[in-house]
């Protein structure tokens, strides 16, 4: 039997994580609206929001505009051995959850490449700052809910911009929310909530500076939301099928300009 001090924390992530599943489940697809092909990988765009996820869409591109973007270019011009110390850093730091959607997914050749790649890292690679594994051979990927809910067949959703969060669809944003639930490391300890901290703050600068040439790119467009949330639902639609395929070698690599981690 589980202490009863667990009790409530395992009611109250269980209760969050059905409702995630629940909103995700309750993505199913109307015809889509266009339906492009990306290295033989379908994607489709429904987007019946429009006008309110534009909305929500300007408000976000103020913020970026004045305050993300500006760090994230400055961040650019830190030496490269601090850049890829923060990437590596906030790359393991995410490995937990890479190794449970890897088990969720039924992806048990990909759980012990990231557990091997998470143990070799943390301790050799002075918590995750250098990618010993990568040196060694051992391979990264990625994983999150949404894929995992696209590994489970459960379709896309109409388009969703989220306040702060950016483009998504419903399934998608509903593996956000289970990802911001799920805390692999506990909350017992103040170093791993720095470390946390510190991941959090870090994988939002490291990510945005590596989207810097693919938003830079479109927002020369006429319109840079359709751009934008095409292109998010490209590279979104390559994940999930490489988290069908479970090989650690990337699909999305075939989607021109689509982001190794999304944004």
């Amino acid at each position: 039997m589980l202490p009863f001090k667990c009790a409530p924390w395992l009611a109250r992530n269980t209760s969050i994580a059905v409702l995630a599943v629940g909103l995700a489940g309750c993505s199913s697809q109307p015809p889509a609206s266009s339906t492009v092909t990306c290295a033989e990988i379908g994607y489709s765009v429904y987007d019946p929001a429009e006008p309110l996820n534009r909305g929500v869409f300007a408000f976000n591109r103020v913020l970026d505009d004045y305050a993300l973007a500006p760090v994230a270019r400055g961040y650019r011009y830190l030496p490269d051995f601090f850049q890829t110390g923060v990437h590596n850093f906030v790359a393991n730091f995410g490995e937990p959850k890479v190794f449970i959607n890897d088990l969720l997914q039924g992806n048990p050749m990909r759980s012990v490449n990231t557990l091997g790649r998470f143990a070799l890292n943390t301790t050799v690679g002075v918590v995750g700052l250098i990618d010993v594994s990568g040196k060694v051979g051992i391979p990264r990927h990625n994983a999150d809910f949404g894929q995992t809910f696209g590994v489970w067949g459960i379709g896309n959703g109409p388009i969703v911009e989220l306040p702060l969060l950016g483009t998504s669809n419903s399934r998608d944003a509903a593996g956000r929310v289970l990802s911001f639930v799920v805390d692999p490391f506990g909350n017992n300890s103040d170093t791993v909530d720095t470390l946390s901290t510190i991941n959090t703050v870090g994988g939002i600068v490291d990510g945005r500076a590596e989207a810097l040439p693919l938003t830079d790119s479109l927002k020369k467009l006429p319109d840079y939301y359709s751009a934008l949330r095409n292109v998010v639902a490209e590279h979104r639609a390559a994940y999930v099928a490489d988290g069908k395929q479970g090989s650690p070698q990337s699909t999305k690599a075939q989607c021109t300009g689509a982001p190794a981690d999304g944004f």
